[in-house]
């Protein structure tokens, strides 16, 4: 009866910390990219999603700098599905066509009026390539609110960097002395089965 026994704690576990992780998810097509110039996209974790790289680079001109370039702010503005077609042959090197990639894109515009979700993807992999910050907000964000304003920024990216856009890929890596894509061997006409 002399015994002071403490009353047992009702908590008797240590507190549980969460910890919460957040994953952009790219576009399906990133999945394995090798980037222009030797350049490698950057590493994804398991569930697929783009780690970010912490040197990432700056953009050669801000969103909003149209006037920087009247030539390509006029084609984005008067003819988007050309400007998209182009910066898709460079981006995707050579694997598609401006004329296909450009007709897609103005299908989806003129019936759906979401040519953005597909232009979006581009912005993505554009980035990845270059190792690009995802500026001023998210890429899908950028080209919902502002799709005329991205496409002309990714449009003066790429000549910025070398390219020239009228002439495409395979002439642009012609132009800069590498090989573009590969070409079946010919044959020697002397050689039989």
């Amino acid at each position: 009866m002399g015994q002071n026994n403490p009353t047992p704690s009702l908590n008797t576990r240590p507190p549980v910390q969460y910890t919460y992780t957040t994953h952009t998810l790219p576009c399906p097509a990133t999945a394995s990219l090798t980037g222009l110039h030797g350049l490698k996209a950057p590493a994804s974790n398991s569930q697929g999603s783009t780690m970010a790289s912490p040197n990432n680079a700056s953009w050669t001109t801000g969103l909003c700098g149209c006037c920087d370039d009247a030539g390509s702010c006029c084609l984005t503005l008067f003819c988007p599905c050309v400007a998209f077609g182009r910066i898709a042959e460079i981006v995707d090197q050579g694997a598609t066509s401006c004329c296909v990639s450009g007709m897609l894109y103005m299908a989806l515009a003129s019936v759906t009026g979401m040519g953005c979700l597909y232009s979006c993807c581009y912005r993505s992999r554009l980035r990845d390539q270059y190792r690009l910050e995802e500026k001023p907000c998210a890429d899908c964000c950028v080209h919902w609110f502002c799709e005329a304003c991205a496409l002309c920024q990714e449009y003066r990216e790429l000549k910025n960097r070398g390219f020239d856009m009228s002439i495409g890929w395979q002439a642009n890596m012609q132009k800069m002395g590498k090989s573009g894509a590969t070409a079946a061997p010919q044959m020697n006409p002397g050689m039989t089965r």
